[in-house]
């Protein structure tokens, strides 16, 4: 069965919100996985009031996401959450600790009182984002569907941390720190800044590390990855302009033009995306069990009905999002400064 163009269109707009809730809550996750080298409660401070007027207007994009999957694509949803329940929990429960750290964290003055929701922000941080990773790793290489489209059996932790997803998770981990120093480099001055600096190239060090290593072990454990670049050579383009976006954030970074290296960041993470996507359409989950018992983009989609009214009111909402979100970031541009009423 081949999709259909409102089916498409669907995927595609699935896709531009995961790049979007990444990119965006991206770099506060990576402030957050950061967060415990900071030096003294008031540089702490400095990167909780980096964040802090931004953080939860990016969430937005991962619940938005979540609607729309659960709208468009119920099935493939449904199949997500029953193989993922228990990560997906606890990944809840890392973004609720993020959010409670950052608003109770300076209610007290005692060092004790700062320093545990300052370790309770760091570690939700970089477990939510590790968690992030191996979802994505093992969707990548499929789950275990039967011919209803429902689990065969129940997964287990050892089911889900595999050594390739485990490894995806790794690189989401430094992917986010990388994109989160670079954030950091443009809100903050002084020493604080060219300590920061010397973070980007570590932190761009690692990825580019596990960025090899991540794409030997997908073309060994997810052959599929790389065939449909052969199918269709235009798709070659995206790969391309990746590897240029990755090589342009070192040369930003040398050139003193973190902006550029900002946007090079989140281009690099939109085109990840896009490989991801790539590698799965037609399909949405690939049966590990028998390829016939996957679940694509047109078996498990709603209604033409429903996904043609759900269109019309992305049409009309969409633009009222990336509205506010451009409005925050106007507003709250520049340095960070401490004032009586932050963070």
């Amino acid at each position: 069965m081949e999709p259909t163009t409102l089916q498409l269109i669907w995927f595609a707009l699935v896709g531009v919100l995961m790049a979007g809730y990444a990119i965006l809550d991206g770099f506060d996750l990576g402030v957050g996985i950061l967060h415990l080298f900071a030096r003294d409660d008031n540089e702490r401070r400095v990167f909780m009031n980096s964040i802090g007027p931004l953080w939860d207007g990016n969430e937005v994009w991962l619940v938005v996401f979540g609607g729309a999957l659960f709208a468009a694509f119920p099935k493939a949803y449904a199949a997500a959450f029953s193989g993922f329940y228990t990560g997906f929990m606890l990944l809840l429960c890392c973004l609720i600790f993020r959010g409670v750290s950052m608003e109770f964290r300076s209610k007290q003055p005692w060092p004790w009182w700062r320093q545990s929701w300052d370790v309770a922000f760091s570690l939700s941080s970089m477990t939510a984002t590790f968690l992030f990773g191996v979802v994505v790793g093992n969707c990548m290489q499929g789950l275990p569907l039967g011919p209803d489209g429902d689990l065969t059996h129940s997964l287990d932790v050892a089911d889900l941390l595999n050594p390739y997803s485990i490894l995806i998770g790794i690189f989401a981990v430094y992917t986010f720190a990388m994109h989160g120093s670079i954030y950091l480099y443009m809100k903050t001055e002084g020493a604080l800044r060219e300590r920061i600096r010397g973070w980007m190239w570590v932190t761009f060090l690692l990825f580019f590390a596990h960025y090899v290593l991540c794409s030997i072990a997908t073309l060994r454990y997810v052959d599929r990855s790389i065939a449909k670049y052969y199918d269709h050579p235009v798709l070659w383009i995206m790969p391309i302009l990746n590897v240029l976006a990755i090589a342009n954030i070192p040369r930003a970074i040398h050139l003193g033009k973190p902006f550029y290296a900002f946007l090079s960041s989140s281009c690099t993470i939109a085109a990840f995306t896009f490989a991801f996507g790539a590698t799965l359409v037609p399909h949405m989950i690939v049966s590990t069990e028998d390829p016939a018992y996957s679940l694509t983009v047109a078996n498990s989609a709603s209604s033409e009905k429903s996904l043609g009214i759900m269109l019309g009111f992305a049409v009309l909402g969409l633009p009222f999002v990336l509205t506010y979100t451009a409005t925050i970031y106007w507003v709250f541009r520049g340095k960070v400064e401490i004032g009586k009423f932050s963070y």
